[in-house]
């Protein structure tokens, strides 16, 4: 397999073939569409910092993925998603699916992929990416707790994102929250659906649980559906049996019957 350099090197050209000119002075926060949200953490999410997005069981990996696009959706502009995955990460969960990321509304074309062996190369190479002014927001995915991954990892991470404002994204599964750097952290899970009319499936619902925001209030928890075309989260309807989040593998929306 290619060492971390020619990895970098090789996700810098593949930037550079997609990316076109970044806003620079973007404005400190991302509103979400949800006022309740947004109330609670002064505005909305803070660009430039470490998020953490923790699924609240491990077959909720999809919508925790789920979550993280429709969240790099608001705050992508013009630029770059870059995703980095565990090759682990693709046998448990799935591949990425480029018609469910354009569902949730994100532009495929503008998501580039790093699969990587084993955390420790991931989080080599998350480090360097995290540190390129040109990527929007980075996605590192990682499953349950690996050793590297602790507080002095996470603070590389956010002091590399509040110099290059990039804003990364932290999905987690199968782990339990520990003690980090992140300015906020979350649990999502997946929730039942109201059908619209004519009983066509729902929007992707989610439950969301705020468990930390640094400096500000947590242990909030909003019941939420995403709406695609204008790209904001809103309350969910309170009736409906079907599930409309991703889910089987990260970003391949499916239906079941909610339990």
């Amino acid at each position: 397999m290619p060492d971390s350099a020619e990895i970098i090197a090789s996700l810098r050209q593949r930037i550079a073939a997609v990316e076109r000119v970044r806003p620079r002075g973007a404005p400190g926060m991302i509103a979400t569409g949800h006022p309740a949200i947004d109330g609670a953490l002064g505005g909305g999410l803070a660009r430039a910092t470490l998020h953490e997005l923790f699924a609240t069981d491990p077959e909720d990996s999809g919508c925790a993925g789920g979550f993280a696009t429709m969240l790099a959706s608001r705050m992508i502009g013009e630029g770059t998603v870059l995703w980095l995955r565990e090759a682990s990460a693709e046998r448990r969960g799935g591949c990425l699916h480029a018609p469910g990321l354009a569902e949730l509304g994100l532009d495929p074309g503008r998501v580039i992929l790093g699969v990587l062996d084993d955390p420790a190369s991931l989080l080599k190479v998350a480090n360097d990416v995290v540190r390129c002014p040109d990527v929007a927001v980075a996605v590192i995915e990682l499953w349950r707790a690996p050793r590297v991954l602790d507080l002095t990892a996470s603070r590389r991470l956010a002091v590399a994102a509040e110099s290059s404002g990039v804003t990364v994204l932290m999905l987690r599964a199968d782990a339990e929250p520990s003690p980090s750097a992140a300015h906020t952290r979350w649990s999502v899970a997946a929730a039942a659906a109201a059908p619209l009319e004519a009983d066509a499936p729902g929007h992707p619902t989610l439950e969301l649980t705020l468990l930390r925001q640094r400096g500000g209030r947590a242990d909030l928890r909003w019941r939420v559906e995403w709406d695609r075309d204008t790209k904001i989260f809103r309350d969910a309807a309170l009736s409906g049996a079907l599930l409309a989040a991703p889910g089987g593998g990260p970003l391949a929306p499916h239906e079941r019957q909610a339990g």
